[in-house]
């Protein structure tokens, strides 16, 4: 039997990573979608094409889309992003990471290449536990984006369902890290800084890689990203 198609949104950080090696266990015909929307971190664009080779993703689609345009958000502006903030404090406010309707744009376009493929199901990395406190990554949001998919498109109204898939959604970071050793998954190869070096080592002080260290810690396994010198 042909497997199933679905598109996964690829951004190159592990939770996406880990993302995509579950669709691709569950047995969907992988095709990834990552988005060069203006991004300050764009060594992450590099990562998902080795994330992809990697995993041995056939189809993968890289679009561009500039949000600076817009700005609105440390990582589509020159704002400063936020460092080292209390363990306590992350995920307790919208930071200015948080990029305005991202989830939202990038789903519309999974959405749109999904209709095109014939494929009914979408991944994203979205987890509402150890993550910076961003809106769109809300079970409530995911659900009501699945609602308005079936009455927007083709499909819908004829009757194929879309399901939206976030299998990361409940998890903390350490089950994360755990779910992707489980599938053979190389962390090294993934970036998950908001602001890392022009040669791409990870700042080590910005909540995402805060949430990542914080993570590999409680799974008891070393971190195998690479750090600028002063936060190996």
């Amino acid at each position: 039997m042909t497997p199933p198609k679905a598109v996964v949104l690829l951004s190159g950080g592990m939770d996406s990573t880990t993302t995509a090696a579950v669709a691709g266990r569950d047995g969907f015909d992988v095709h990834a979608l990552s988005i060069r929307y203006g991004q300050r971190h764009a060594v992450e664009l590099e990562a998902a094409r080795r994330v992809a080779q990697r995993l041995g993703i056939r189809h993968h689609v890289v679009i561009d889309l500039d949000l600076r345009a817009f700005g609105g958000s440390a990582l589509t502006s020159d704002a400063p992003v936020p460092k080292d903030t209390p363990a306590s404090e992350i995920g307790a406010r919208i930071p200015s990471t948080y990029v305005p309707a991202r989830n939202t744009i990038f789903l519309s376009l999974a959405l749109a290449w999904a209709e095109t493929l014939g494929a009914r199901d979408i991944f994203l990395g979205a987890n509402a536990l150890d993550y910076s406190g961003y809106p769109d990554c809300r079970p409530e949001y995911l659900e009501a984006y699945a609602r308005m998919a079936d009455l927007a498109t083709r499909a819908g109204v004829e009757g194929a369902r879309l399901t939206i898939h976030a299998p990361l959604l409940r998890l903390a970071k350490r089950e994360i890290v755990a779910l992707g050793l489980s599938l053979g998954l190389d962390y090294g190869i993934t970036s998950t800084c908001y602001d890392p070096a022009p040669d791409g080592a990870a700042c080590g002080r910005c909540e995402a890689c805060l949430l990542r260290r914080k993570g590999f810690e409680e799974a008891g396994v070393p971190d195998p990203a690479r750090y600028q010198a002063a936060h190996a």
